[in-house]
């Protein structure tokens, strides 16, 4: 089977919707054989939506016109002929697209979920945990409000980011803003429900390590991204002064970076992307790696729902999976619109079984909310709506991945 297409598709929410990047935009990627058969992948959006998307055209020339099979020697040929694949993620957003999408072709063709061309499910659901759903929360009070609220639906996971508009350096009144926050949460939903810390990877050393003595006393279950990503050197300072466990791995793109950072004693738990890393080709290899090390891993997820399907099948085949992020009860209906074939059910998430990533793409959906906008707009990306998203950018930070 030839592989006649591979179209990236922008997304945009409609109207007064589109004010962040997380929210409100969705890069699909459609892969459509001679024979018109289709596969999905998708891309993260972020910063990166314009540059991704045409990223997603460049990588598209190595795969037109070949056979499916041969979908992974593209990928190979890429890997050759982009001098900065390893350090570039826009290309390797582009990559991880379409080779998701050339893995749903291809279990869709054969009947099977992509889960069994990686070796087969050894689980049939994993646990979640909520994330996005403390978008403008400010007040401890409305931290606490809305953990119970996610605690009723099912979720006994919940992560957060408590320290609003800090920067680089923590102010002893926002670090104390941050101790009464999840001070809040943690008294709200009692001792048996895990706490994840976000940090969002913007602090130095000195005032992530801080942090981190503070909020020990809640025993959160693990902190991401504590410190500036440059520095994570330096993180073994870090885990040698703060109890609670580090995780990151969201802007980490090969199999040699996951394993540099175990090695060096940087990080517990990884944290990689299917959408930046490689898709399920380079996911395979990077998954290899904690299990080597008996390290937990917990996978990234912060985009759309062909992301969360893709994810989900490889959490199904993982020996050291932990936990899977969940944005789908903070997401607006549009996105939720768009696939049919999974669900967040008792703070669960079921295996969908289904042959390729197991799920639908509602078509009709995705031509409701197509955008055109790619090819037409001036510098700013369609979520930017006269300086709303900079001018928001404290509050879209506590909601972000």
């Amino acid at each position: 089977m030839k592989i006649r297409s591979v179209e990236p598709i922008e997304l945009a929410a409609p109207g007064d919707e589109r004010s962040s990047p997380w929210s409100s935009t969705v890069i699909l990627v459609k892969v459509t054989t001679a024979s018109g058969r289709v596969g999905w992948g998708e891309a993260p959006t972020t910063l990166m939506t314009r540059s991704v998307f045409e990223s997603v055209r460049e990588v598209a020339r190595f795969y037109e016109g070949r056979d499916l099979s041969d979908h992974v020697a593209a990928l190979r040929e890429f890997e050759r002929y982009s001098f900065y694949r390893s350090r570039s993620m826009e290309a390797t957003s582009a990559l991880s697209a379409v080779d998701i999408a050339c893995h749903d072709l291809v279990g869709r063709e054969l009947g099977a979920p992509v889960a069994t061309l990686l070796g087969g499910a050894i689980r049939d659901r994993v646990r979640a945990y909520a994330n996005g759903w403390y978008s403008d929360c400010i007040e401890p009070t409305e931290f606490a409000t809305k953990a119970r609220a996610m605690v009723r639906t099912g979720f006994r996971a919940l992560k957060f980011d408590p320290f609003g508009d800090e920067y680089r350096t923590l102010s002893p009144e926002g670090l104390d803003a941050a101790v009464d926050r999840v001070r809040a949460v943690r008294e709200a939903v009692g001792p048996l429900v895990d706490l994840l810390i976000e940090y969002h990877g913007r602090f130095l050393p000195e005032a992530a390590i801080r942090a981190g003595r503070a909020l020990d006393e809640f025993q959160p279950r693990f902190m991401e991204e504590p410190m500036i990503p440059e520095l994570n050197d330096r993180l073994v300072e870090f885990r040698r002064a703060v109890r609670t466990p580090v995780a990151l791995g969201e802007r980490l793109l090969t199999p040699a970076d996951f394993e540099s950072h175990l090695a060096r004693g940087l990080v517990d738990i990884l944290q990689p992307d299917l959408t930046n890393s490689g898709g399920f080709t380079y996911g395979r290899e990077i998954a290899g790696v904690p299990a080597a090390h008996g390290a937990p891993i917990a996978y990234h997820n912060a985009f759309g729902p062909v992301q969360t399907a893709a994810t989900l099948q490889m959490d199904a085949t993982l020996p050291t999976f932990f936990l899977q992020e969940s944005f789908e009860a903070s997401w607006p209906a549009w996105k939720r619109s768009l696939v049919r074939g999974y669900a967040v059910e008792h703070g669960e998430f079921r295996i969908p079984t289904g042959p390729g990533l197991g799920v639908e793409v509602d078509e009709k959906a995705v031509e409701r909310f197509r955008s055109d906008v790619m090819d037409s707009m001036g510098p700013e990306p369609p979520w930017v709506i006269g300086g709303t998203w900079v001018r928001r950018t404290s509050r879209m930070r506590k909601g972000g991945s």
